[in-house]
């Protein structure tokens, strides 16, 4: 696969640079990192009805851009870049691939239009417990007239707390592993539903616990046939991850130039300590690192639009659980080795309040663990190549 930006390409990441520059510089991510929601509410509101990125990737026939996932993955590079503090990520990574993939035209005709339209914010929880596969869904769906009943949790659910749609993961009592998973589209302010935001070690982003007390949902709320909502969550889950890892290739440059900049003012033994051959050799390194994980990124989102475009090349979107585990397990190491770099080469200041590295510290050890670790990722990508069941 041949890939290089077109001018289409380079005018998007140019003008979302621009943008965040202003938008999103340190003082605003600091002043968004106090606030209760994690986002400012105004700049939200640019994004999704001036700039469109809620809409890129939704199609036209609802009110979308209908770009493709390559386009939002250059987004989500310049917004890992500047530790975009909204719920982008989860409404576009998170729940419209879900929708897109799902098999209610109903439903995709009522959250897409309003996800292009600016108005949602969206997001989706699955996980019970630590763990990122189908063992981890453990909300049970007890079967009712008209519908089903809905009682569990959910653990650290992305912009959980923000969200206006809540696409859960439920399944049929004693069902057991990849079986029995069904998916439901939910109101925030669905009776029964209750969303806590956590405390959390990356300020920039908020995590949230959602449980569900006998919650009714209707087979109308129904993603897809019940009981059959596995390939759908693991395929959303994979593409997610694809997103994360642009976010992380993006931080990764960020504090590399960080780096950069700094040691090229900072000065030791009467020249600056750039000038020194131990220094070169370490930005060096880092410059390797961001570059491998932007060329593992940028298949893996080609292989993800594959998958996505109902025209796509099947053969290529069957390669997307070795491109997601590459993409993950390059971006997530990059990330977090720049940034301990950053915190060691800018010295005594790298790791105060006033400096940028810990914050980005901070994103890139959360972003390491969240969807999947590198570990995790090679165990799946080794079980994929020798044929077992990852």
């Amino acid at each position: 696969m041949e890939f290089a930006f077109t001018q289409e390409h380079l005018m998007i990441r140019d003008s979302a640079e621009r943008f965040l520059a202003t938008a999103s510089d340190s003082q605003a991510v600091r002043a968004t990192m106090i606030r209760a929601d994690g986002y400012d509410p105004d700049v939200w509101q640019r994004i999704g009805l001036e700039l469109c990125w809620p809409a890129l990737m939704v199609p036209e026939r609802f009110g979308g851009m209908g770009l493709g996932f390559v386009e939002l993955a250059i987004l989500l590079e310049q917004s890992g870049r500047f530790l975009l503090g909204s719920p982008l990520f989860a409404t576009t990574c998170l729940a419209t691939p879900t929708l897109l993939s799902g098999h209610n035209p109903a439903l995709q005709e009522r959250w897409l239009s309003a996800i292009a339209g600016g108005e949602t914010r969206a997001t989706l929880a699955f996980a019970s417990g630590p763990g990122w596969d189908a063992h981890s869904v453990q909300t049970v769906a007890r079967a009712c007239t008209g519908g089903f009943n809905l009682t569990g949790c959910y653990a650290q659910v992305i912009d959980g707390a923000q969200a206006d749609l809540v696409i859960v993961a439920a399944r049929t009592p004693g069902s057991e592993g990849e079986s029995g998973i069904s998916l439901f589209a939910l109101d925030a302010d669905t009776p029964g539903l209750e969303s806590t935001a956590l405390p959390t070690l990356d300020q920039t982003r908020r995590l949230a616990r959602v449980e569900l007390q006998n919650v009714f949902v209707s087979d109308a709320q129904l993603l897809c046939a019940p009981d059959q909502g596995w390939p759908v969550l693991r395929a959303s889950l994979q593409i997610a991850a694809v997103g994360l890892a642009a976010e992380q290739a993006g931080g990764a440059q960020q504090v590399l130039d960080l780096t950069l900049a700094y040691i090229a003012e900072r000065r030791q033994f009467s020249r600056t300590i750039a000038s020194f051959q131990a220094i070169k050799h370490r930005c060096a390194d880092m410059m390797l690192q961001v570059e491998c994980a932007r060329s593992a990124v940028y298949y893996a989102a080609c292989v993800a639009q594959e998958h996505l475009d109902p025209a796509g090349d099947k053969a290529v979107a069957s390669e997307l659980l070795m491109a997601t585990a590459t993409a993950k397990i390059h971006a997530s190491e990059a990330f977090f080795n720049c940034a301990a770099e950053s915190i060691q080469m800018h010295g005594g200041v790298g790791f105060t309040w006033e400096y940028d590295p810990h914050l980005y510290f901070k994103r890139a050890r959360a972003s390491e663990q969240m969807l999947g670790s590198p570990a995790l990722h090679r165990e799946r990508l080794a079980a994929h190549l020798f044929g077992e069941d990852a």
